[in-house]
């Protein structure tokens, strides 16, 4: 036994300690003899209760037992493995032999793995998996009490500007002094927790009022504003809050955390250095505009984009010269999505590069098919969004959609918007002029709502104009709307420029528009947007405005 590295204890039937080894005195380092103690004595309260039983429990049964405890030693208490062995002594009396293997450094390792996995490792915080952890203990205990409780997501404001200008090392002590002033505005019942970045979660257990959330808020907004003194910097930052309640704003921990990063964002967006509570009526639209981002990808795969095709028709003899291609979107059991929400949701996601190519290499091969119906020429207007013109790939999609169909460039219109040729007038002339070198038409669409530059009519090699239904709704009465379309039209005709009318809807409209010398007209009284099949019934049968609609455009 002396020999042993470990501690070694011989015990009485009443746990007394009989013999300890010169290891265990060592350990134990009491200065005074120990035999005659109970082993009990030798571990922290806590843990008396649980040597005493196991002690018990060994010479009741008979068989070895094994427990982990601590023993106060002379610098601290350290964890050791209790190995219980009976024995019998030679006076014929059970006792027991406990050998104690120092496991200290072993649960040290254990603990603090488990604090790894649970908390971050830079601020020390609790980490994602250990806020989950919390948020469902709140929602049970919310369940039992009746009171509910708020969820805030904080970020920092102007946090990646200093961590790029500085480096890490400045970014992750200014994240270590921000989440100590954050715990610190807190209760010691609530919980903070950094879920990554410039990310912190906290949990206000009770507060579940506007008024209560915005005290809080308003703490840890006014600490993150006062200035960080980190390595030789003086650091301006701030932080933005969104707020989330239980139950009102979601009954699981995915949905509040969801929905109070919501309420950041929105905070970020108006301003920073505020808290947001989140708001159903006012957010859901944006959980909308998730969903149906999500639902176009799988629209793409699915096949569920499709063209329509709009007459343009000459304004006096109402004769069908092409055609525009229109993109809509059927979703399956929900019906159609309308263009003006599917078409920006598109360009912001990237899609619309995706799209476009398919719709304008679809519309040349389908105006092929147009042109051998009818027996003559048509041309076809392709509308081109702000991310396809700027796209490296865009005109070798072009050359590859009039490739494929066997069109010539004059019979393809591509239509732009002002706002495209002013944010980059260089990129957008010598793009223009490459088009153009191809034979194909430009036309800007929407001529008077954006930009009106002149000076762009002069610079570009455009074709034609089109004129916005804004200014055609009211024609003939409006005599503002009828001063401005006689304006267009008379530049038009002096530059040498086609004019399409856009949104003509009546008799009256197409008259007043074609006397003013508009070229080509485009709207319902003409022709609705149809499917492929319906143009084609349109061109064989020629079934547009009656010719004496002609013969009053044309008299004197």
């Amino acid at each position: 036994m002396e020999a042993a590295g470990d501690a070694v204890f011989c015990l009485d039937d009443r746990g007394r300690i009989l013999y300890v080894s010169q290891r265990a005195l060592e350990f134990v380092g009491t200065g005074v003899s120990i035999v005659g103690w109970f082993l009990s004595e030798l571990a922290p309260l806590s843990d008396r209760l649980i040597i005493s039983l196991a002690i018990t429990q060994a010479l009741e049964s008979g068989r070895s037992g094994k427990i982990n405890t601590r023993i106060n030693t002379r610098k601290s208490s350290m964890w050791f493995e209790l190995q219980l062995t009976n024995y019998v002594t030679p006076e014929g009396t059970t006792a027991l032999l406990v050998v104690g293997r120092d496991i200290s450094v072993q649960q040290d390792t254990e603990e603090r793995l488990r604090h790894m996995a649970t908390h971050d490792a830079l601020t020390g915080l609790p980490n994602r998996s250990l806020l989950s952890d919390r948020l469902q203990m709140a929602i049970a205990q919310a369940k039992r009490t009746g009171r509910g409780f708020s969820v805030l997501a904080l970020d920092l404001d102007r946090f990646k500007k200093v961590n790029d200008a500085l480096g890490h090392l400045v970014g992750d002590t200014l994240l270590r002094v921000a989440g100590e002033r954050l715990r610190e505005t807190l209760r010691n019942v609530d919980t903070l927790a950094r879920v990554g970045g410039d990310e912190f979660v906290a949990v206000l257990p009770g507060a579940v009022s506007e008024a209560e959330i915005q005290t809080v808020a308003r703490r840890m907004i006014a600490n993150m504003q006062v200035p960080f003194e980190i390595q030789g910097h003086t650091l301006y930052v701030g932080a933005s809050i969104g707020a989330a309640t239980y139950p009102d704003h979601g009954d699981d921990d995915v949905k509040l955390l969801s929905h109070a990063d919501t309420a950041m964002c929105h905070a970020k967006e108006t301003g920073k250095a505020r808290c947001v509570v989140y708001n159903p009526q006012k957010f859901n639209q944006q959980e909308y505009d998730v969903s149906m981002e999500a639902a176009m990808f799988d629209a793409v795969r699915n096949g569920e984009f499709f063209l329509h095709y709009q007459p343009i028709v000459d304004a006096v003899t109402c004769q069908v010269l092409g055609f525009e291609a229109l993109m809509r979107w059927m979703r399956p059991e929900l019906g159609p999505v309308p263009p003006s929400q599917f078409i920006p949701m598109a360009e912001s996601n990237g899609l619309i590069n995706l799209l476009g190519a398919w719709a304008l290499r679809s519309a040349c091969m389908q105006i092929k098919r147009f042109q051998e119906v009818a027996g003559r020429p048509l041309y076809v207007s392709v509308n081109v969004s702000p991310r396809q013109f700027r796209n490296d790939q865009f005109l070798g999609v072009m050359d590859n959609a009039l490739s494929m169909s066997g069109l010539v460039g004059s019979e393809l219109l591509l239509e732009i918007t002002e706002g495209i040729l002013m944010s980059d007038p260089e990129h957008a002339e010598a793009m223009l002029n490459q088009i153009s070198s191809r034979g194909v038409k430009i036309a800007i669409d929407d001529f008077g709502t954006g930009y009106s530059s002149l000076a762009y009519l002069k610079r570009f090699p455009i074709s034609t104009l089109k004129i916005d239904r804004a200014f055609v709704q009211d024609l003939p009465e409006s005599v503002k709307d009828a001063a401005i379309c006689n304006v267009v039209l008379s530049l038009a005709s002096h530059l040498n420029l086609s004019t399409v009318a856009e949104g003509v809807e009546n008799a009256a409209q197409l008259e007043f528009l074609a006397r003013q010398g508009c070229t080509l007209i485009q709207g319902y009284f003409t022709g609705r947007p149809m499917l492929p099949e319906a143009a084609i019934t349109l061109l064989q049968t020629a079934a547009v405005p009656a010719p004496s609609l002609a013969k009053r455009v044309l008299a004197p």
